[in-house]
This record gives structure tokens, sequence and C-alpha cells, in this order.
């Protein structure tokens, strides 16, 4: 029987025993249904993890016991920026979801022509906030000892205007990549005519794709469009294709 894990978002030292927060304690007590002796593991995202027991399992509290830290680094190989067009929901949950389990480093909602989303910043916080959720439990259900980086969401606009990430090309250590059905050159192409990059920013549009006025503005700043195949891919399965490729060509899948 596999083993749960939980990230808690706090210091995690040998011999202490500590409460479970409200999210933990659900999970364990609630749904899970553990009794006290089980075992768990736990992380905070600030490298390795930890050998926990549950000491106490009621209704509105629960506690573990830290027994042992074990060095373990699931940190990627390759530093990938996921620029992700916001999607509806369960679109976007799985995307996120997906992307933490394929090894982003670090995400960065966008707000493009086609997405469909809400202006209001209170509806927006509690989607940012929703959207870590989504986050977290990959890494739980993955493996990972590290959480990708969450930016606050972005009109692809304004991310255009003022990140400028630099062309790729044969001397740059960092590939700005836009996915586009149009484009000529595939990621396989890039593989075999260009060095290993270093890092990886890499754009999906939300449904619908992002529009010809938005793949122009992202050339212009210097994001190579690159395509997946003759099939046009929904933005959640874009997400999952273009990230296992790029994680088998550059990254530590194989």
């Amino acid at each position: 029987m596999r083993i749960p894990r939980c990230f808690l978002d706090q210091p995690l030292q040998t011999g202490d025993e500590i409460a479970l927060d409200e999210r933990a304690h659900r999970h364990v007590v609630q749904v899970l249904r553990l009794r006290v002796g089980a075992p768990l593991v736990l992380f905070n995202g600030e490298g390795g993890e930890y050998a926990a027991t549950l000491t106490l399992a009621e209704r509105r509290a629960s506690r573990v016991r830290i027994d042992e830290h074990r060095s373990r680094d699931t940190r990627p190989a390759l530093g990938v920026t996921l620029l992700q067009g916001i999607a509806k929901g369960d679109r976007m949950d799985y995307s996120l979801q997906k992307a933490t389990e394929l090894g982003v480093s670090r995400i960065q909602p966008l707000v493009a022509k086609r997405s469909v989303t809400h202006e209001d910043p209170k509806r927006m916080n509690k989607r940012q906030e929703h959207w870590r959720g989504v986050i977290v439990s990959a890494c739980e259900q993955s493996g990972r000892t590290d959480i990708p980086e969450l930016l606050p969401p972005l009109p692809l606009s304004h991310w255009l205007d003022t990140q400028h990430p630099g062309r790729t090309d044969e001397d740059t250590a960092s590939w700005s990549l836009v996915l586009d059905p149009e484009a000529t050159s595939s990621l396989g192409d890039l593989a075999a005519s260009k060095a290993r990059p270093q890092a990886v920013t890499l754009l999906i549009g939300p449904e619908g794709g992002l529009d010809e006025r938005e793949i122009s503005q992202a050339r212009h700043c210097g994001l190579t469009p690159v395509r997946l195949g003759p099939r046009v891919l929904r933005t959640e399965t874009a997400g999952v294709a273009a990230l296992a490729i790029i994680q088998s060509l550059w990254g530590d899948m194989g």
C-alpha cells in the first residue's frame, strides 16, 4: 500500500510533533480515514521529505510525529516555464496538474483574447488559490518534493510587452517557444539543429488557441513558433504533449 504524502507549508524537523493544517487534516482523517499509527510522508518544498507517524486523528484535529528526514531530490533537470492561456475550469486544472507532474518549474497564467475568465479581482484571487491547491495535490501524487512557482495571472499582451524573452538561436541558452499549428518547425527539428537548451519558456493558448495577432506579437517579441504535428490539439492536450516531448528531448524523461 502506498504511503500518503502531504505538503505542509511550514518548517519541518525530525523529532517534532506538529498539527496538520486544515487541508492535510481533511485529506488524511476525513478522506483517507487513517488511524493513529498510520505512516505518512511529509514535505515542505525546501528539499527532501520526512517519514512521519499519525499520533492524533480526531474529527477536528490531527497531529503527526516527524520520525526521519530522507534526502530526495526531484527538482527538474531542465527549467521549464509554462505560459498557459487561461482555460475553463476543469481544462485549466488538468493543464496545471499535468504540467506539475511533467516537471515544470514555473507557471504563468495568461489572459489571452479567447480566454474565458472574469475581471473581478476577488474571483481571480480565489481561482488562483484553487490552482495552487491543484498544483500541490499534483506534487503529493507524483512524488515531487518541490512546488512549481505559480505567478499571478497577467494579460498576454502585457507579458509580451514587458518580458522580452529573447530570440531562440544557437547562441541562446534559454529558448522561448510558442505553439502554432501553422508553424513550419517542430520540437524535433529544433533538437536536430540547435544546441541543448538550459531553460525553455513555452506559450500555449487557451481553448481556440492564440489568434493571428497574438502569435505575430509573440514572434515579434522573440518567441519561436513550433508545431506538434498535423492535427490541432486541445489546449490541455497540447500542454501534455509538448511538455512530454520537451522533457524527453532535453529534460529528465527518457
